[in-house]
């Protein structure tokens, strides 16, 4: 890869990843429309420890009074009975993460061949991009006119796990982990803002698992390393996924959702006249 491609695609992991627009969308459509060659693994694996290492800095405190408060379960179990002075919050957040995000592992265990080789078409990338770009608008629209919101303390482990269940889905192409997980979340009451925060503590251990694979990867292929490229890579999808996750958080109650909706049927009736054309 040139360093223009290098830093163009990293940049675009970086802010993509926690945008509501598809990351994998984005990193994919280089190769079909423009004719670039394929990052390689190297290079996936290098961008999502830059937005990996992002995302758990930006949450830091959330996330170490998470692992304390976890640690503080071990001797009594999520499943059971206890009451809100023996298990905190953010113990029982931790626990609604794990769990939520067993779907996403299971489904990628199971259909990572099917997606590779069947759904990561320029066509399937534009009827997702349209058809969660209408439904994440339908949840924004539907949150800006409710009146009180869900406080996360009562999102409940089902609630987490439909959110859970909705990241397994965004492993498609064009869908956005992110952009369907925050609609879940406002479709479930949620505020635009807890909605987009548990979407990006959601993010973390699923960032986490898709980078041990494709580094297991790496490890197992005869694949050259390009040592600079994943330096560069990681250096500039570290950069602007914190400045993502941080503005985004910024501006969301402000814009909302409508910004990326948009985008989102502008990018995806694009796609389908390029295709159809």
């Amino acid at each position: 890869m040139s360093t223009l491609e290098i830093i163009i695609l990293a940049l675009l992991q970086g802010l993509t990843e926690f945008l509501p627009i598809s990351s994998s969308a984005h990193l994919i459509l280089p190769s079909q429309i423009l004719g670039w060659q394929d990052q390689g693994l190297g290079f996936d694996v290098a961008v999502h420890v830059g937005t990996l290492l992002a995302v758990m800095l930006y949450f830091r405190k959330e996330l170490g009074a998470m692992s304390v408060a976890w640690l503080g379960t071990i001797n009594i179990g999520p499943a059971k009975n206890t009451t809100d002075s023996q298990v905190n919050f953010e113990g029982k957040l931790a626990w609604w993460i794990i769990f939520a995000t067993i779907p996403a592992g299971l489904f990628g265990l199971l259909g990572k061949d099917l997606i590779e080789e069947h759904l990561r078409s320029a066509l399937v990338i534009a009827l997702t991009t349209l058809l969660f770009g209408f439904l994440l608008g339908f949840a924004d629209v539907k949150a800006g006119h409710r009146e009180h919101h869900k406080p996360m303390e009562k999102l409940g482990l089902k609630g987490a796990m439909l959110i859970g269940i909705a990241q397994a889905v965004a492993l498609i192409p064009g869908t956005s982990r992110s952009g369907i997980t925050m609609t879940i979340g406002l479709l479930l009451g949620l505020s635009r803002d807890n909605a987009a925060r548990f979407s990006f503590l959601l993010s973390i251990p699923a960032i986490a698992m898709a980078g041990s694979y494709l580094t297991l990867k790496l490890v197992l292929s005869a694949e050259t390393v390009d040592w600079q490229a994943m330096g560069l890579g990681s250096l500039l999808a570290f950069i602007s996924a914190y400045a993502c996750i941080h503005y985004f958080l910024i501006l969301l109650n402000k814009l909302g959702m409508m910004p990326f909706v948009i985008y989102r049927l502008i990018l995806g009736t694009g796609l389908l006249w390029f295709i159809l054309t």
